[in-house]
């Protein structure tokens, strides 16, 4: 695959205090970081451009990596550079400080606002070379450096670099020897010693990963993808990214390529479940509160996704002055399907209720009446066509996927409703309401030419979206329909392995041109599609292939190319290490098929 002189996707490392993030390439330059949040202009962006986009370039002379990852149970990144005349080892990380949780235990972590570097020579005599070449604003212009003190400050964009005089440097280092060059985007003065903040961060990451007794099938991979989803929540908001960065490309050179630094309902719902499942309740709690103040108001429909702080995320501009990653333009920030009717976020947002309620007990009646009033906007608006999960740019329709999920409102909403014992709620009237659409979706949603549910009302398309079918306990992952669904997904959209496209963007007319990679989230969801049809040893066969396509790093983004591997899209993707978090747990889980469906169907 031609990248015209980038570096792949998936080589980069993530860096996350839960108040911003940074992506370092592989030879040490962070090439993408925002101020003050995930979601505010860039300082470096050289991953989008590699002239305009501005990078902080790290390295040592006359030596090469010879070991890159990182610490376990952390985001802190570890790189070892080894030359002939010396050995140095550099920490990458974002700084954090321990802190309590709600309840006081720990696990907790507070940003620094902190971005650290430190180099220490471990063998004989080495040089490095640092050059800070932030490019404010996505890359408009030059950083504007003036002294203060001991630090350079760059007053517009809350930049303060101290370790150095100046933004490019080069320094001695000889064994024992260490620099530490740290980089504050709030303005204020960095503070605190190098090896301390290290060991704070360490002790952070740990801290609460250690809240997961999980040690089951993919324990490694599933520790690791819960730490990656700890690090794209916004710690002020309890919103989750889709992931931390723009208009990295579906494919190079297409035009596939949105700014996924927002909160979509559907993933926090999702993380809501993975994350009860892995013991962090505290977690799960922000992050169902979180979707809880989105389904207040007065308004006629709950938009599908919100930025950072919860509020309404802003329509789409371009770019037009930076190439894009691998030259794919546009770029863009903000989104457009923020607009969009996406009818499959209620029954998410109830899906996430009820079952944190299972596991809790501690919804309230504040909670609660919230979540009825999804359910009152859910009768008048289930039979409506929408834009759907994959949030085409055409014509809204009726996706088999959204009559889905308003099913699921229906359901849990009834069963939310029996397990509160709340008083004055039109129960009958719902439950008639979870009968129709059942009846209306089997009838139009599944065909019997096809032998499988399909993409939209009367159409016989393959969509990837339907293998939740049994996933939600719409139906048994034994009945012959959701087999032959799993058959036709797979017959349709299979190529390379186990990889699945999401769907057919020719004949499926998604309003965008071009070809786009293998859908990583439907991958791993038709591993857990499998476990629940029986299918054990075909599922772990796929999960075991999908894992073993992980970069180095462990990170997945939301694409891959089926004949390379090379990742695709943006990156880190939350709804990916979602989808393999579900899949080890319900793998782990196979003996208990019975328990599973139960888990499916939220006890119902």
């Amino acid at each position: 695959m031609r990248l015209s002189g980038y570096p792949p996707i998936g080589s980069y490392a993530f860096l996350s205090d839960c108040h911003t993030a940074a992506l370092v390439a592989a030879d040490g330059a962070v090439e993408w970081m925002c101020v003050p949040r995930f979601d505010g202009p860039s300082v470096f962006a050289r991953i989008l451009d590699r002239g305009r986009g501005g990078a902080w370039e790290l390295h040592v002379e006359e030596a090469s990596v010879a070991e890159r990852g990182y610490l376990d149970e952390t985001l802190v990144l570890r790189t070892r550079w080894e030359g002939a005349q010396g050995s140095v080892v550099v920490h990458d990380f974002l700084a954090l400080s321990p802190a309590g949780d709600s309840a006081g235990s720990p696990g907790g972590m507070r940003p620094v606002h902190l971005l650290v570097r430190w180099a220490r020579c471990e063998r004989g005599r080495a040089v490095v070379r640092s050059r800070v070449l932030a490019r404010p604003g996505y890359g408009v212009r030059e950083a504007r450096w003036t002294a203060r003190g001991e630090v350079l400050a760059e007053e517009e964009s809350g930049l303060v670099l101290h370790g150095t005089p100046e933004p490019e440097s080069r320094t001695v280092l000889r064994e024992g020897e260490s620099l530490a060059l740290t980089l504050g985007y709030t303005g204020a003065v960095p503070d605190g010693h190098p090896g301390r903040l290290l060991e704070d961060t360490v002790r952070s990451w740990r801290s609460w990963s250690a809240r997961c007794g999980y040690a089951g099938i993919g324990a490694k991979e599933v520790r690791h993808s819960a730490i990656v989803l700890r690090g794209l929540l916004y710690d002020e908001g309890g919103g989750l990214l889709a992931a931390p960065t723009t208009s990295l490309p579906e494919w190079p050179g297409g035009p596939r390529n949105w700014d996924y630094r927002y909160v979509w309902h559907r993933d926090a719902a999702l993380t809501v479940l993975a994350l009860l499942r892995l013991g962090h309740r505290e977690e799960a709690a922000g992050y169902l509160e979180c979707l809880l103040r989105q389904c207040g108001g007065d308004t006629e429909r709950i938009p599908p996704m919100a930025a950072v702080d919860g509020m309404p995320v802003t329509g789409e501009s371009v770019l037009g002055h930076l190439a894009g990653y691998a030259c794919s333009r546009p770029v863009r920030i903000g989104n457009d399907a923020s607009s969009q009717h996406q009818l499959d976020t209620y029954g998410h947002i109830l899906d996430a209720a009820l079952a944190y309620h299972e596991v809790t007990g501690e919804l309230n009646g504040h909670d609660t009446s919230r979540l009825w009033r999804l359910v009152r906007l859910a009768r008048k608006q289930w039979r409506e066509p929408d834009a759907g999960i994959w949030e085409v740019r055409g014509a809204p329709r009726a996706w088999t996927y959204s009559k889905l999920y308003a099913w699921v409102c229906f359901d849990r909403a009834v069963r939310l409703a029996e397990l509160t014992g709340e008083e004055g709620l039109p129960l009958e009237e719902w439950r008639a309401e979870r009968e129709a659409v059942r009846e209306d979706l089997l009838r139009h949603g599944y065909s019997a030419e096809a032998g499988a549910f399909t993409q939209t009302y009367g159409s016989t398309g393959a969509d990837a979206s339907l293998l939740r079918v049994p996933l939600v306990g719409f139906l048994d992952g034994r009945d012959p329909r959701v087999l032959g669904t799993l058959d036709h997904v797979q017959s349709r959209l299979g190529e390379g392995g186990a990889l699945l496209h999401r769907y057919d963007p020719e004949s499926t007319g998604d309003g965008v041109d071009g070809p786009e990679g293998a859908f990583l989230l439907c991958s791993f969801e038709m591993v857990s599609a499998l476990v629940l049809a029986g299918r054990t040893a075909e599922a772990r066969d796929r999960f075991e292939t999908l894992c073993a396509r992980a970069e180095p790093l462990g990170l997945f983004a939301e694409e891959m190319a089926p004949d390379d591997g090379s990742m695709l899209g943006n990156y880190p993707q939350a709804f990916t290490h979602l989808a393999l978090i579900e899949a080890a747990l319900n793998l782990d889980a196979s003996g208990t098929t019975d328990e599973l469906h139960d888990w499916a169907s939220r006890g119902g």
